[in-house]
């Protein structure tokens, strides 16, 4: 039986990736009561990482895409999280965004935006949530962005 975020997901043409193994010492998530705490997911989509700064090797269009890619990978952690049912997401309450960028760079807001706005559309209302967007002189593999999230769940 297919769930309303997964037909949500199938919608909007998205196919979720495996949860990706954590690249170092630490958990993919952690659940503590109802909620879910998602470590920070990288943008590395089915073509690879999306590397490079914004604000000289990126647009902010760009920027946004490897958001989108990170909130992907949010999600699929949190379906491992549920057990497999998204439908258990009740909110999504924070996501911190990191992007990789030039000194200059003062867009982070609009670039995390890919993740937000993706949120949005596959959780509705309860895609509205809390959020920080910082920039950073260099992420892990030179990715362009990374994204960690707290989410509640039933």
């Amino acid at each position: 039986m297919v769930g309303k975020i997964d037909a949500v997901l199938a919608d909007l043409g998205e196919t979720l990736p495996e949860a990706p193994a954590p690249a170092a010492n630490y958990v993919p998530y952690v659940i503590a009561g109802d909620m879910v705490y998602v470590s920070g997911q990288i943008a590395k989509g089915a073509e690879g990482l999306i590397c490079g700064k914004l604000g000289a090797d990126l647009d902010v269009a760009a920027g946004q895409e490897a958001a989108k890619t990170c909130a992907l990978n949010l999600i699929a952690q949190l379906k491992a999280a549920c057990g497999g049912d998204l439908d258990r997401v009740t909110r999504v309450v924070k996501l911190g965004g990191f992007v990789n960028c030039t000194p200059d760079f003062e867009e982070h807001p609009a670039v995390i935006n890919g993740a937000s706005d993706f949120m949005g559309a596959v959780f509705g209302e309860a895609g509205a949530h809390a959020r920080a967007a910082v920039g950073t002189s260099s992420l892990p593999f030179n990715v362009a962005v990374e994204i960690e999230g707290i989410f509640q769940i039933s």
